[in-house]
This record gives C-alpha cells, structure tokens and sequence, in this order.
C-alpha cells in the first residue's frame, strides 16, 4: 500500500446504522474468519498481509522512524487514533442538533471515526501477524494493556451511543 488512503479504501464496507448516534458505519477489515482454497489465500489472510505492511509503513513514516521491536502499545495506540480520521461512521456529539436521529436531514459538523468492530478485528490481526513475523507474544504490543482499555473504552462508547 502506497498510503494509509488506498489501505482505507481497500477494504470492505458494511453499513450499520444506530437509532440513536451513529449513522453510515463503514467496516475498515475485511472478513474475520479464513475462507477460500488452500491453494489460495483466504481474504483474511490477504487483510492481514495488508494490515501489517501498512503497521510497516506507518513505523517507517513515524518521526522518528520506529523498528518493529522498539514499538510499543503507545505507538499502537497513536497509529489507531491516526486511523480514526479515516473512518466512516458518523459519532454525534450530545450538543448536535441530530443527535439521536439515525438519518439527519442535513449535514452536521460531527467528527467521523472507526467503528469500534473494525478496530477491535484490526487489532486481532496486526496481533496474529506480530507473532506469526517472529515476536514473541510477551512482547506483543498489539496485545499491550493500554491497547485492550482503549478498545474497550470504544466499546463503551458505542454501548453508550445506543442507548
């Protein structure tokens, strides 16, 4: 992947809508479970060899530059919070005018970000590709404590949103 733009717009989209916050979700991971020929890869094991080189690429940008054994679940979090911008589930704020409403008459200027789901399986593969590259699963940093609060503040949130 040339940029973090094409990684995005590469993989699949699914739409979720919300009653209440959350409007036009598009998923940033492809299928969670292995399927296809052994002859082939499967579209999971195709985003997983994306997700990773893009993880790859975004080390090399950082400034900086980072290698993969100095990473740590800080540098995971910011490549996530750098991923945000490109989501495409539309969060309502509490003080927009269509919070609440699944399809808003008019635009707002409410932020877009990842949906919780696409990030948790982003995750889950960068974490399988960490240790099927050779690391260690101790040293895993996709596995990083901070990591699984911040997915699971998300979580929350998106709990929150729903009701």
């Amino acid at each position: 992947m040339d940029s973090i733009q094409e990684f995005m717009e590469s993989c699949n989209s699914e739409n979720l809508t919300n009653s209440s916050t959350i409007t036009n979700s598009t998923s940033l991971v492809g299928s969670s479970s292995p399927s296809g020929s052994t002859t082939t890869s499967s579209r999971y094991e195709n985003q997983k060899r994306r997700d990773w080189n893009t993880f790859g690429q975004y080390l090399k940008n950082h400034r900086p530059p980072l290698s993969l054994s100095r990473c740590s679940g800080a540098h995971v979090l910011e490549f996530l919070r750098y991923l945000d911008q490109f989501g495409k589930t539309k969060v309502h704020t509490p003080i927009c005018p269509f919070y609440g409403h699944p399809n808003p008459p008019a635009p707002c200027p409410c932020p877009l970000r990842q949906a919780w789901g696409s990030l948790d399986a982003l995750i889950g593969r960068l974490r399988a590709a960490f240790e099927e590259n050779g690391g260690k699963p101790e040293t895993n940093p996709f596995g990083a404590r901070a990591v699984r609060l911040y997915l699971r503040e998300k979580n929350q949130q998106k709990v929150e949103d729903l009701i």
